[in-house]
This record gives structure tokens, sequence and C-alpha cells, in this order.
């Protein structure tokens, strides 16, 4: 095989790898129901005066599948992980008990679970674009190479295979996210 064909190839499969790795962060942030300490990754605090990250003022814990414990390093801190956890919206009622802070996930209606569920088909149709996108840049890039034109057709087949494999991958991902999201 031609390295220009091999490099093309190659380039292409980390595009399709880094749209797949994308789906898989932006499934963390769907929650499904199971209190995780991802749920609060997009908390920013008031730590003297500059936003910072929840993860750099506290320790977030899930002692079991609907409490979030937020501990923070400095006591004082505690009402302003408070209202960063109020300002963020994610739709939690945080109590705070003096120590740390208490947030009871509470169970999905089956109303917000069908909405999880389209917001997780939407996701896995943005990374199918970004797979569809490689693959044309792909195409478009074996066309102008100076290659023969019997190589250009079997690269352009090894493309589609690798499009066709990586779009398997995405649906058995969303799969996966939507039997979490739709289990009581």
């Amino acid at each position: 095989m031609d390295e220009d064909i091999k490099f093309i190839i190659d380039t292409t499969k980390e595009a399709m790898d880094a749209a797949l790795k994308h789906l898989a962060k932006q499934f963390t942030n769907i929650r499904a129901g199971k209190a995780s300490p991802a749920m609060l990754g997009s908390v920013m605090v008031d730590y003297y005066g500059s936003q910072t990250p929840l993860s750099q003022v506290a320790n977030v814990n899930t002692p079991d599948g609907r409490t979030i414990t937020v501990q923070p390093w400095e006591k004082n801190m505690l009402q302003e992980i408070e209202r960063g956890i109020m300002i963020a919206n994610l739709g939690f009622n945080p109590m705070n008990n003096g120590d740390l802070i208490i947030i009871n996930v509470p169970p999905l209606t089956e109303e917000r679970r069908r909405d999880l569920a389209k917001q997780a088909k939407s996701e896995a149709e943005d990374a199918k674009i970004g797979i569809r996108n490689a693959r044309k840049d792909a195409n478009h890039e074996i066309k102008d190479s100076d290659v023969s034109e019997d190589l250009q057709k079997n690269a352009e087949a090894d493309i589609q295979k690798l499009t066709d494999t990586y779009v398997k991958k995405i649906d058995e991902t969303l799969d996966i996210k939507e039997k979490e999201i739709m289990t009581v």
C-alpha cells in the first residue's frame, strides 16, 4: 500500500476514534438515574474570587446509588459550594449539615427518561456526522493523491469499512446508554 494512502487511512481512524471518545464523554454527562460524581462536573465555585471547578475545592463521593456527598477541604467553602450547585441549575437541592453537602438524586420520571434517551440519540447522531465527515475528507484526499485508480478504489473501500465499523460501535454504545436510561 502506498505511504500516502496509509497515512490518510491512519489519520481517518484517529478522527473516528476522537468522535467515539467525544460521544463517550457526552454520555457521561447524561445521567441515568444513578448518582455519580460526574453529575457535578460542570459545577464552578467562587474560590477566593476566581471560578474554580468543584473537584478542585472538595471531595465528591457517592455513598449509594441515590446520594452524592461533597466534602470541602475548607469548611468555610460550604456556602460557596452550595451556591455553585444551585447556580449550575442541575435540578438538585443540596443540603448542608455543617460538615458536608448531601445531595439526594431524585429518581427520573418516565418523561424525563424519554427526554434523556432523545438527548443520547442526538449525541450519537452528532458522532455519526463526525465519522461521515472524516470519511468524506479521507475520500477527498485519496482522490487528490497521485496513486493508481485501483489503489484509490481499494483505499476508498477500506475507508468505507472503517466507517461502517465505527457507525456500528456508535449504535452499540447508544443501545447500552438507552437501556441504562430506561431502566428504573
